[in-house]
Formats: structure tokens, C-alpha cells, sequence
């Protein structure tokens, strides 16, 4: 056995060991162990901020995109998102062993469903290091341990946050090996958590295209995924023009380097040159490049032309596709033939087009009138999220608390035989 693999088979020995610990755990000492993590980062902002200044100043020397190095970099306004973050979940009512659905059978017996945790998770993210502390809030609230092997360019700030979740589980009497960083950036170590079902129950990778499809090509353990981000925003004819021009800057603009962002703008034929023309200068002002159909470009002929391998490009970037069509039919039409089902919208004041949306479009979050940077676990009022699912099977959406969990069946009875 390499070292590497000894390494892994001894983090998931103490995941599954700690796991079983976390599942009897009180909602009180979860609760504590947030809290403790949460004054951890306050007082460590200064060794945080140190940290990530080395992940930042490596990315730079290896030319990291400007939309990786986003991502990567740790503002004290992101550990303030990071410290709120733990105080939500802390406020979030603990799924587990929370019953449902109790009801009499005819022979006399109860049957009911109780939320239990899942078990150990694995979770295999890159850049974003304020996704460790997004994830093991939420394993920790919901029973479970989870193992987090964050990209070699965030390992100094991943490490700098470990040890403010380790004070914090120690300090309200939780095992400290229910939330493991993977400390060695070798490759070796994916290979080898995603390889091992006898200590890991779930994988969730949070990524780019490559690293999800090459861990759920991969993978021997169940995997909660999405592969990319391809979002669009309908204007309908029936919008108000002031409320599409904002949701559609925003959505596109608000950040780049995310999931959530905009990437292909339908606005309906009927108000398309008035639309457009309007939206044009606060894209040029922002620096956006547009690329639309030939309809678009008739009415702003200094854009691009798009290509047919626009419409299913997640971008990442100050890059907008742009189409007119017809009405809501060719626009439903197109998100379902070219969305990744992440999340769509409809800028909409008619009822029933809005209605028709929310019901025809495939996708994991569908909405009216806002902006696609809603979809994310914090915004929903989740605390947090461990990542978007767009898999139609257990979870799907932004995967908070109850994402985490499973249920199995109970049975009350009296002394009850079966007959």
C-alpha cells in the first residue's frame, strides 16, 4: 500500500469512528462547536488573512485565471460571510431524529419515517476556501463526519481555517476527526477517498466540468453533483423593462467566477430592439462582451456573432450569449435543450406565462423575477450549502441540512405479531 492510500485509509478510519459519535451527538453540543468555530475564525482573521496571502501570491506565480484567483482570495468581508454562515446553520432546527409521515397500519402497528445522518462524506473542492467552513457547518449540524480535500492552491488557508473547526469541536467535547482536511495535495489522495465505500458514504465534488465529470467517471462511492453552471435569464414580452434591465446586469455582472451567473440572456422578440439597447451601455460599462444571434446583432452590430457553441458554454467570464426569439415557447424550448438545469429565470409581470415557467423548465431552480445569483444555499436560508445538485435522485438544488441526511423507516408497536 502506498503511503499516500495508508494516509487515506487512516482519515476514513477515524471519519467512520467519529461518525457514529456525531450521530448520537446533542443538538446543543453541535450547536457549541459552531459557535466555538465561529469566535476561532473572528480571532484568527489576522493568521487567515496571512495564509491566504501565500495561496494568493502561489496562484499568481502558477498564472492562475483572474476567475480562479476570485475564488481563492479571502477578504475579511468573506470571513465575515463565513462567520455569519456558522451562526445560520447554528439557528437552523437539527433534522436529525425528526419523524414524519407516523401513521396506523390495520394490524395495529405505527409506521414512520426518522431522519438519520448519512454518514461520512467526502467532499473534493477547488479555490474557494470558505467552502471548507460551508461544509463542515453543515456535516457537523447534520450528524455527519465529513473528510475535505480542498486544491493544492487554497492548502495554506484551508489548513489556517482546520484548525479554527478542530479548537471548535474540541472546546464543546466533539471529536476533532469529524471534520479532516487532507493535508498532502498529491492526486493520489482523490483516487483514494473516492475508492473507498468501507469508510466514505457520499462524494461531493464542487469544481470545475473536469474535476466533477473525472470524479463521477471515478468514483466508487454515490456522488452528488452538478457539471456546470449554464443559466439564462427570459425577458418576456410581458416584462417590466425596468426590472429586466436590473435582473439581467446582475446577474451576469454580480460576480463571474460562479455557478449562479448568468451565461445566455433570451429576451422575447416583441420588445428585443428597445431591450437590448437599453442593456448595451451598462454591459459596455461593465466590459462585457456580448455574443448573439443574427437578430441581436441586427440591432447592435458591434457585437459578436454567436456560435452554436455559445448557447452551452458556462463562461466564467465578462462573456454574455445573447438570442431573440419568438416568445415563452421557443425560450422554455431552448433552456431545456441547452440549460445544465442549474438555475433559469423569467422576467415576467403575466401571471401565467411566470406559472407555465416554473412548471415546464427542467431545471433544479426556476424563477420569477430575480436574479439567478439567488440560487445558493445562504440566499435560500439554508445557512449554507455543500454544493448544487442538478441529479434528480435524493437531493437536488442547493444541498443544505436535509441534502445531507437519509431516512429510514420506524415501526411502534405493542407487543404487535403478525398474523
Amino acid at each position: 500500500m502506498s503511503e499516500i492510500k495508508a494516509l487515506m485509509q487512516n482519515l476514513g478510519q477515524q471519519a467512520r469512528a467519529a461518525s457514529s459519535l456525531m450521530a448520537a451527538a446533542a443538538t446543543e453540543s453541535k450547536n457549541q462547536a459552531l459557535l466555538n468555530t465561529a469566535a476561532a475564525l473572528d480571532k484568527s482573521r489576522a493568521e487567515l488573512q496571512q495564509a491566504n496571502a501565500r495561496d494568493l501570491a502561489a496562484g499568481k506565480e502558477k498564472g492562475l485565471a483572474p476567475a480562479m484567483l476570485d475564488r481563492l482570495e479571502l477578504t475579511s468581508a468573506r470571513v465575515d460571510i463565513m462567520i455569519e454562515g456558522l451562526h445560520q446553520v447554528c439557528a437552523l432546527a437539527d433534522p436529525i431524529g425528526e419523524i414524519s409521515d407516523l401513521r396506523y397500519r390495520p394490524s395495529g402497528i405505527q409506521v414512520g419515517r426518522m431522519r438519520v445522518p448519512l454518514g461520512v462524506i467526502g467532499i473534493i473542492y477547488e479555490s474557494r476556501p470558505n467552502v471548507t467552513v460551508e461544509a463542515a457547518s453543515l456535516c457537523l449540524k447534520s450528524g455527519n463526519a465529513v473528510i475535505l480535500r480542498g486544491g493544492s492552491e487554497a492548502i495554506h488557508s484551508n489548513q489556517a481555517i482546520a484548525r479554527c473547526i478542530a479548537e471548535g469541536l474540541e472546546k464543546a467535547d466533539l471529536p476533532a476527526s469529524a471534520v479532516q482536511v487532507v493535508e498532502t495535495t498529491d492526486r493520489e489522495a482523490v483516487a483514494a477517498l473516492i475508492s473507498m465505500p468501507e469508510y466514505v458514504d457520499i462524494i461531493v465534488p464542487r469544481g470545475g466540468k473536469g474535476l466533477i465529470e473525472r470524479i463521477s467517471k471515478d468514483a466508487k462511492v454515490p456522488v452528488i453533483k452538478h457539471l456546470d453552471g449554464i443559466c439564462h435569464v427570459y425577458v418576456d414580452d410581458g416584462a417590466d423593462m425596468t426590472k429586466a434591465v436590473n435582473i439581467a446586469l446582475n446577474a451576469k455582472t454580480h460576480r463571474y467566477g460562479v455557478c449562479n451567473a448568468m451565461e445566455t440572456l433570451l429576451v422575447a422578440e416583441s420588445l428585443a430592439e428597445d431591450f437590448l439597447q437599453q442593456i448595451m451601455q451598462p454591459y459596455d460599462e461593465k466590459q462585457v462582451e456580448l455574443r448573439g444571434c443574427e437578430r441581436s446583432k441586427e440591432i447592435l452590430p458591434e457585437i459578436q456573432l454567436a456560435t452554436e457553441e455559445d448557447w452551452e458554454t458556462e463562461y466564467l467570464a465578462p462573456v454574455l450569449s445573447i438570442k431573440v426569439v419568438a416568445g415563452i415557447d421557443e425560450a422554455i424550448a431552448h433552456i431545456n435543450r441547452h440549460s445544465s438545469q442549474h438555475t433559469d429565470a423569467i422576467v415576467t409581470e403575466d401571471y401565467a406565462r411566470a406559472m407555465r415557467f416554473l412548471r415546464e423548465v427542467d431545471s433544479s431552480s426556476v424563477m420569477v423575477n430575480a436574479s439567478t445569483r439567488f440560487a445558493d444555499g445562504f440566499e435560500y436560508g439554508l445557512g449554507a450549502e455543500i454544493g448544487i445538485s442538478t441529479d434528480k435522485i435524493h437531493a437536488r438544488g442547493p444541498v443544505g441540512l436535509e441534502g445531507l441526511t437519509s431516512q429510514k423507516y420506524i415501526v411502534l408497536g405493542n407487543g404487535h405479531i403478525r398474523v
